[in-house]
């Protein structure tokens, strides 16, 4: 296990080298996302050999049309309409945590998809808008990829998600999730695919992690990037 709280350069290139290869036989990007916060859950430490994360997620965004039917419905109650096809959902598709439910992305009872119609609607989910924000993006590229830029900004290195104090962050508006589970940061990377979908492994740790800790699982979203798209032809189970 490897401490959270002092991630450094060592750490990054082994966990970079497991987190590349851990698609390798998995039979979508589902099962390879499962695997990657799985993988996170169980090395990230809290430097006394406890797991270190009480929580541990994996979002993409996906066209709303493109869903399996349960969660096409799942998305059409939470915006409460039916959005068009094209619509871009941030989708959960791995997740690992200290309760059962936290392991079943379909047991989730508000994040299985979250529907990103517009601008307006994203300015409403401070989580969400800051994440994208501060990883460097606009909401606008996240809703409305762009094909002919996509290549381009899945070459970009992108920053860090980071709140390193989560008690009565207005960035994590679920307080009572913070308070019940003694979360003291929270800290997400990811970036964009050739695809123009945007992924983000989230994280939610029951110790602080400090900005030069941040800086460097940063990093990891290059390798997460991998797995993910080995399995591009197969999104779902």
């Amino acid at each position: 296990m490897r401490s959270i709280a002092s991630f450094d350069a060592d750490d990054v290139r082994a966990c970079s080298d497991v987190l590349r290869s851990i698609g390798a036989g998995r039979r979508s990007m589902e099962d390879a996302a499962t695997a990657v916060v799985r993988y996170l859950y169980d090395e990230l430490d809290d430097g006394n050999g406890s797991r270190a994360c009480a929580l541990v997620r994996l979002y993409k965004t996906h066209p709303y049309g493109d869903l399996p039917p349960n969660v096409r419905d799942f998305a059409g109650a939470v915006l409460g309409e039916v959005p068009p096809d094209d619509v871009r959902c941030l989708t959960l598709l791995g997740t690992a945590g200290d309760l059962p439910a936290w392991n079943d992305r379909e047991q989730s009872k508000g994040h299985q998809a979250i529907p990103l119609p517009s601008e307006q609607l994203v300015e409403q989910l401070p989580m969400v808008r800051r994440l994208i924000t501060q990883l460097g993006l606009t909401v606008s590229t996240v809703i409305r990829p762009d094909p002919d830029r996509a290549r381009e900004l899945a070459q970009h290195s992108y920053d860090v998600f980071h709140v390193p104090d989560a008690a009565g962050s207005t960035y994590l508006p679920a307080q009572d999730f913070i308070r019940d589970h003694g979360i003291r940061s929270a800290l997400g990377f990811g970036g964009m695919l050739f695809t123009g979908d945007f992924y983000a492994v989230v994280l939610f740790s029951r110790v602080e992690i400090p900005r030069d800790a941040a800086q460097m699982l940063k990093i990891l979203a290059l390798a997460v990037r991998v797995p993910l798209l080995t399995h591009l032809k197969r999104v779902f189970d």
